[in-house]
C-alpha cells in the first residue's frame, strides 16, 4: 500500500498506464505490410527524423517496463501506486487498417490486455480498443472488451475521417452509456503533420491540441447532450481546452454556428474526467478549479518519457487541500470504477 494521503483507506489508482503488445504489432505488419509501411512513413513525417530516432531509443530503453509484469509491479510499488488502469500503447490503434484487420486487431488487443490483468488482478485493471475508422464495428468491439473482463476501451481523438462528433459513432456512444464502460481518450498522431516535425512538437504541442479538438467535438457536437451518462477520461489533463474554456463559452454566446450544444461549453467539463498529467503544479490546480475536484484522477503515462516518474508527488505539489488530494489519488477512481476496485485487498 502506498504511503500517500489517507493510507489504509482506498487504493491509489493510476488511470493512465500503457502496455506494449509486440505480437500484435508483428501480426498487423504481416497481415498488411503495405499499410503498415505507409503508417510508419506517416509517423516519420509527423515526428521528423530526429524525434523519431529519439522515440525509438526511448522505447528500447523502456521495453522491459512496457512488456514485463514483474518490472511493472516493482515500478508501481516505488511510485506508491496500488492499481494501474492499463491500456494498449496508442501505436496499436492502426487507424489505417481495413475492416477485417481492424476487427481482428482490436479483439486480439482485448485478449492480450485481459491476459495481463489476469496475472495480477489485485493490481491491474484493463482497457481494450475499438476500430474507430469503422464505426459500425465499435459497439461489438466494446462488448468484446467488456466480455473479456475489461472495464472499457481506449479511444483516439480521431481516426481517418471519423471525428468524435461523427453521427456514425452514435450507436457506440449509446452502447458505452448503457454498459457504463470507461472510455479513455488518448490521441494517436496529430493532424498538423509537418508543421510539428521538429523539436518533438508532434507530442508537446500535438497531443494537447488533439485532446482539445476531440473534447470540443464531443461538446459542440452534442454528444454529451445525447449521451449524458458517458464516462470519459481525457488523458494529458484534457490538453489545452480546460484552461482556455472561456473562449469556447464566448463563442457559444456570440456565434450562432457555435451555439450547437445545450449549455455553455465550460459546464461539460463537470461531466468529463481528466487525468492529472499536466507537468505543472499550477496547471493541475487550474484544471481542478475548471473541472472540479471530483473530476480529476491520478495519471502517469507509465512508462513513457513524457510521463511522470513520481505521479503521486506531482499531485501533492499542486497545493490542494488534503481532501482534494485524496480524491485525486483515491476517491475519484473508486467512484468511477465502482465495484471494480473492491477486489483489491488494500
Amino acid at each position: 500500500m502506498s504511503a500517500g494521503i489517507g493510507a489504509g483507506q482506498r487504493p491509489v489508482v493510476d488511470v493512465h498506464a500503457h502496455v506494449l503488445l509486440p505480437a500484435l504489432q508483428a501480426s498487423a505488419q504481416q497481415s498488411d505490410p503495405e499499410g503498415f509501411a505507409a503508417a510508419a512513413d506517416l509517423d516519420l513525417k509527423r515526428q521528423g527524423p530526429e524525434s523519431a530516432a529519439a522515440s525509438g531509443r526511448m522505447i528500447g530503453e523502456r521495453f522491459e517496463r512496457l512488456t514485463v509484469l514483474g518490472r511493472r509491479l516493482a515500478d508501481m510499488d516505488l511510485a506508491g501506486v496500488d492499481v494501474q488502469v492499463v491500456s494498449p500503447s496508442p501505436s496499436h490503434f492502426y487507424p489505417w487498417a481495413g475492416r477485417d484487420l481492424a476487427d481482428r486487431n482490436a479483439r486480439a488487443a482485448n485478449r492480450a490486455v485481459a491476459a495481463l490483468v489476469a496475472e495480477a488482478p489485485d493490481r491491474l485493471v484493463g482497457l481494450g480498443i475499438v476500430a474507430q475508422q469503422h464505426p459500425n464495428l465499435c459497439p461489438d468491439l466494446l462488448d468484446d472488451a467488456l466480455g473479456m473482463g475489461l472495464v472499457g476501451v481506449e479511444i483516439s481523438s480521431f481516426a481517418q475521417d471519423v471525428e468524435l462528433s461523427d453521427p456514425r459513432l452514435d450507436a457506440f456512444w449509446s452502447r458505452a452509456e448503457e454498459t457504463q464502460a470507461l472510455l479513455f481518450l488518448h490521441p494517436f498522431g496529430c493532424s498538423l503533420d509537418e508543421r510539428l516535425d521538429r523539436f518533438y512538437l508532434s507530442n508537446t504541442v500535438g497531443q494537447p491540441a488533439e485532446n482539445a479538438v476531440a473534447l470540443s467535438h464531443l461538446i459542440f457536437g452534442g454528444v454529451l447532450d445525447r449521451h449524458p451518462g458517458l464516462r470519459i477520461v481525457a488523458a494529458h489533463g484534457g490538453g489545452y481546452l480546460p484552461t482556455v474554456i472561456g473562449r469556447s463559452d464566448h463563442a457559444w454566446h456570440t456565434r450562432p454556428d457555435s451555439h450547437s450544444c445545450a449549455e455553455p461549453p465550460s459546464s461539460y467539463l463537470r461531466r468529463i474526467w481528466f487525468d492529472s498529467l499536466t507537468h505543472s503544479p499550477r496547471q493541475l490546480a487550474a484544471l481542478v478549479e475548471a473541472a472540479g475536484p471530483s473530476q480529476v484522477l491520478l495519471g502517469s503515462d507509465y512508462p513513457f518519457d513524457m510521463g511522470a516518474e513520481d505521479p503521486v508527488a506531482a499531485v501533492l505539489a499542486a497545493g490542494l487541500d488534503d481532501r482534494e488530494a485524496d480524491a485525486l489519488l483515491r476517491g475519484n477512481a473508486a467512484t468511477l470504477l465502482a465495484g471494480i476496485l473492491e477486489r483489491n485487498p488494500s
